[in-house]
């Protein structure tokens, strides 16, 4: 309390002695493959698609990161973070070319600077020099566009003679995204006006790629490291470790490492689920299989669902089998939007899905649903569905995604909504500012539905005061706050039991 000296009124802000907490974000997504460009081992943040092909490319051949994420924002994902592995040097690269004609033949090659798919978004348009002095009527303009309309570069008073106006000269010392070759001998004729298109880049995935791209190194902040610097993450992908399958460049031992690797990760950093991926071209009794004996999982911290879905792929113009985990963590997004981070994100259509890579029957469910293999089902009538939501974990008590999930969002929620408890005064005062700051935070979620319970009381409890406090605490400068709370589970089996009886006039009463 400060001083008083001087007579006088005085106004003082006091502390109401409750802090309000805020609940943290509950569906950025991580993604960790293989791109076109971009930065390699950096996390990069992205809002939207167009945001990806800017920073990384299109989609590209032998790779499903593009695949992973555009189905994420399609099925209703909000923000994510994409990590680039591999070095880049061993893939196969196309640059996108055309051909500047001069007197109805090839006189010079365009080629981009830069290398696969994003060359192809370039065109040259050869048209009348506005600013040609008098006798100068065959020197020309080039107009470099990137995308439909997007003019990026301009060269005027081209001419196709040698010195410092040539067109070739001039495009290859000033242009930053293209270069000219020229192909034809002798004297070449003024190009007629028109505009060329350029075509045929793309860069397929590495010919190799090793665990070891995909796991990182943490001092580096290399593939998983880099993504422990990066807080708000809450489910990791990583498609592009069946590509390598695919291409024979990782075995199932290798894809099981991968995999160990993101559950390791999201048990380390105690916020995120790792979505994995399962691999293609296996029946329900092989997936079981590769679930109970080849991985083994067990961890409340993963989740797997099968089989692969059917999606169109701009890049060869027709559908293909990808990876479903971009479109669950787009579904987690939307669901997290729609109902809140409790409610278990299933019985939801998969958006973009024209057909699933095996048609599952109800027996076979009954199979895979006990340990843990989420399945993607086609309903005559109802679309593709995601009809499961378990964890990998053999533990009842993280059964479900939703239990887990909510509970790392109120663990993160809390956590940083009492920061300013930090070297307050221990005693009783503080006991009970910490306990109407929680319980305040937790009948709001009671409220949304997200804790089991008529009453807050049967929903949760918050005990902080001088028995979990004990002076041996107090002297260690500790607070023991315990919380607890009842999560709703999902109703998983739907059960209505109907029995005949007869009829008459005595049911009547």
């Amino acid at each position: 309390m400060p001083t008083y000296l001087s007579p006088g009124v005085f106004v003082e802000e006091v502390d109401s002695g409750s802090r309000p907490i805020e609940g943290v974000g509950t569906a950025v997504a991580a993604f960790v493959g293989l791109a076109e460009t971009g930065p390699l081992n950096s996390p990069v943040r992205l809002a939207n698609w167009g945001q990806f092909v800017s920073s990384f490319g299109d989609f590209m051949e032998g790779a499903y990161l593009a695949h992973a994420v555009y189905s994420f924002f399609q099925n209703g994902g909000g923000s994510c973070y994409v990590v680039r592995v591999g070095s880049g040097e061993d893939a196969a690269t196309t640059v996108a070319t055309g051909e500047l004609p001069a007197g109805g033949k090839p006189a010079y090659r365009i080629e981009a600077k830069e290398p696969g798919a994003p060359g192809n978004d370039f065109s040259v348009e050869v048209t009348d020099n506005p600013s040609a002095p008098e006798g100068a009527e065959d020197t020309f303009k080039l107009i470099v566009r990137r995308g439909a309309q997007t003019v990026v570069e301009e060269f005027e008073g081209l001419t196709t003679k040698s010195g410092k106006t040539n067109v070739a000269t001039r495009v290859n010392a000033d242009s930053k995204f293209l270069k000219l070759i020229q192909t034809a001998t002798g004297a070449i004729e003024r190009p007629a006006n028109g505009t060329v298109e350029l075509a045929g880049g793309s860069l397929s995935a590495p010919a190799r790629i090793e665990t070891r791209d995909y796991v990182g190194d943490v001092a580096d902040r290399t593939g998983f490291g880099g993504l422990e610097a990066v807080d708000e993450i809450t489910m990791v992908c990583v498609p592009d470790v069946m590509a390598a399958y695919e291409q024979k460049l990782l075995d199932l031992e290798g894809v099981k490492a991968v995999q160990l690797a993101m559950i390791a990760h999201c048990e380390l950093m105690g916020d995120r689920v790792a979505i994995l991926d399962p691999p293609p071209g296996m029946n329900a009794q092989q997936i079981h299989e590769w679930r109970m004996r080849t991985a083994g999982y067990d961890s409340k911290y993963s989740t797997l669902y099968w089989p692969w879905i059917k999606v169109f792929d701009p890049a060869s113009g027709a559908n293909r089998f990808v990876p479903p985990s971009g479109a669950m963590a787009g579904i987690w997004g939307r669901n997290d939007d729609t109902r809140g981070v409790h409610k278990a994100p299933a019985n939801e259509v998969v958006r973009g899905a024209v057909a699933v890579e095996l048609e599952i029957t109800s027996r076979e469910q009954e199979l895979l649903n006990p340990v843990g293999i989420n399945c993607i089902r086609s309903f005559p009538g109802r679309g593709i569905r995601v009809w499961g939501a378990r964890t990998l974990s053999s533990d009842p008590a993280w059964r479900y995604v939703n239990v887990r999930r909510l509970f790392n969002y109120l663990e993160e929620s809390i956590l940083g909504g009492t920061q300013w408890v930090v070297f307050e005064p221990n005693d009783p005062a503080l006991w009970a500012r910490i306990r109407q700051t929680i319980a305040a935070f937790l009948v709001n979620e009671w409220r949304k539905g997200a804790l089991f319970g008529l009453t807050p009381d049967q929903a949760f409890y918050v005990k902080c005061d001088g028995e979990t406090n004990p002076a041996e605490g107090i002297d260690a400068g500790m607070v023991l706050c315990e919380i607890g709370v009842a999560p709703v589970k999902p109703a998983e089996f739907v059960i209505f039991r109907l029995s005949q009886f007869s009829g008459g006039a005595s049911l009547v009463e």
